[in-house]
């Protein structure tokens, strides 16, 4: 993936455009609706773009992208990654063009989703309701929704029709000349004003293993009628919401047949959301980058060294699949992909830096994944705001060597004057090693250097080696 710097630079010429007329409304909807998913800086930066419309129009003037940076006070990068979020929820297109000057791109807003689209959404108002909770939720659902009109009894409808005002007129009326005809038809160069229907989120139905699923379902006399476009799209945005494969989704399939053998959508949200909440323990899955982000990232494109290659390798695989690497491809339980799911969400931890955090936590625990260490281990972690894989890796190191001197005793206490006795923790077999070791390991801890967290480290990397090789 190409980095920020590739894609734009502050001497790029940008112009606004609206794909539709937005209407005030629509600031409270991304306000409240979208914000929470998609964070402030993606909000700021829809918004500053909307203000370079003038009102009622559909272009702005030209600008520099250094000019937004100063408006924004962002740099570049946070701007980059704010539009490819905004370009994912739907809310923008982007179109470039390169010529000799340089670089000029169109930002064409997209209107958001109507309060009524968003809360049946199907994916995004999932993913709301499991970002701000229960109550916050019906919150907002009261907000942007109002009770019925009661009709009171008594009252009949009177309202005229058409035809009923107007009289029809003769068809030598309705003829009209050359120059009348160009005068009433669209211009081709003019787009009218008016308000676009705006796109859902939809996962690309190719992403889902159909074949697999229709496979499966040979037997069940489905006809192959009953999986139109929209069906496919709800399946495939299914799987991607709640994490469901080919295999899974057959009994899925199969619990929302109805008896005129066709697929209700709503049935089938409703068996892949009970299939969700029985897996997780009444839980809704929530919307994360399911790698590392980019502006997180080493900027590693061709690893040099072992330990390069692991930073990159944690860059690009999610935890899960650093969990089922680990396991030589088993299925990681219920309760270690519980354990990640909470470290990530109370802790506020990327996927980067709990792959780290869960190498080094199995490291210690022969291979196990203790809630309540790694929970402590990720507290720290996150009040030292680490944000990177090289940074959590270096907070290991450091931590390991400390971990060692209150293991071998070395943390006392001076106020009686005594050496107290010091509790020592529980820790694997090769955390004893160092002891046993001569003086020239002692040389290298001196210096900075664990040995035995280096060749701990190297014997993982060997194994994640194989794991990735053997995928």
């Amino acid at each position: 993936m190409a980095q920020h710097w590739q894609e734009t630079l502050p001497v790029d010429q940008y112009n606004v455009a609206s794909g539709g007329l937005l209407h005030d409304y629509d600031r409270k909807v991304l306000t409240f609706l979208y914000q929470p998913l998609i964070g402030p800086a993606c909000l700021s930066l829809y918004m500053t773009l909307w203000a370079e419309l003038e009102e009622n129009r559909l272009w702005s003037q030209s600008g520099t992208h250094h000019n937004l940076m100063t408006i924004m006070d962002m740099n570049l990068k946070d701007i980059y990654h704010a539009r490819q979020k905004l370009e994912a929820m739907g809310l923008l297109k982007t179109y470039v063009k390169n010529n000799e000057d340089g670089r000029s791109f169109i930002y064409e807003l997209q209107p958001p989703l109507t309060p009524e689209q968003f809360f049946l959404d199907g994916m995004l108002n999932v993913y709301l309701y499991r970002k701000i909770g229960k109550n916050q939720f019906l919150r907002l659902k009261r907000f942007f929704s109002d009770k019925l009109p009661e009709a009171e009894p008594g009252y009949t409808e009177i309202t005229r029709a058409f035809q009923d005002v107007f009289l029809s007129v003769p068809p030598q009326a309705l003829m009209h000349n050359e120059d009348s005809a160009a005068d009433l038809g669209e211009d081709e160069a003019q787009s009218f004003i008016g308000r676009m229907e705006p796109s859902k989120i939809q996962v690309d139905p190719a992403e889902f293993n159909f074949e697999l699923l229709m496979g499966g379902l040979q037997d069940s006399l489905i006809p192959k009628k009953a999986f139109t476009n929209k069906v496919k799209e709800a399946i495939s945005n299914l799987a991607f919401l709640y994490g469901i494969d080919a295999l899974k989704m057959k009994n899925i399939v199969l619990s929302a047949i109805t008896a005129d053998n066709e697929l209700d959508i709503e049935e089938l949200r409703k068996a892949a959301r009970d299939w969700y909440q029985f897996e997780y323990q009444d839980q809704l899955p929530a919307l994360l980058d399911r790698t590392q982000p980019y502006q997180h990232k080493a900027g590693i494109e061709k690893p040099k060294t072992q330990e390069e290659e692991l930073v990159l390798y944690f860059e690009k695989t999610s935890p899960r699949q650093l969990l089922i690497d680990l396991s030589g491809g088993a299925e990681p339980s219920k309760s270690d992909l519980q354990i990640i799911e909470e470290v990530m969400f109370k802790q506020k931890l990327l996927p980067g830096v709990v792959n780290v955090l869960v190498q080094y936590v199995m490291l210690k625990t022969d291979m196990k994944l203790a809630k309540g260490y790694i929970e402590k281990i990720a507290s720290h972690w996150s009040r030292k705001k680490i944000s990177t894989v090289r940074e959590a890796m270096e907070l290991a190191k450091s931590e390991h060597r400390q971990y060692l001197d209150w293991a071998e005793g070395k943390k006392t206490t001076a106020s009686s004057g005594k050496r107290k006795p010091v509790r020592k923790e529980v820790l694997p077999d090769w955390f004893e090693k160092k002891s046993e070791k001569g003086s020239d390991q002692k040389q290298n801890s001196a210096a900075g250097v664990d040995p035995d967290f280096e060749i701990e480290k190297k014997k993982l990397e060997e194994e994640l080696k194989k794991f990735k090789s053997g995928r």
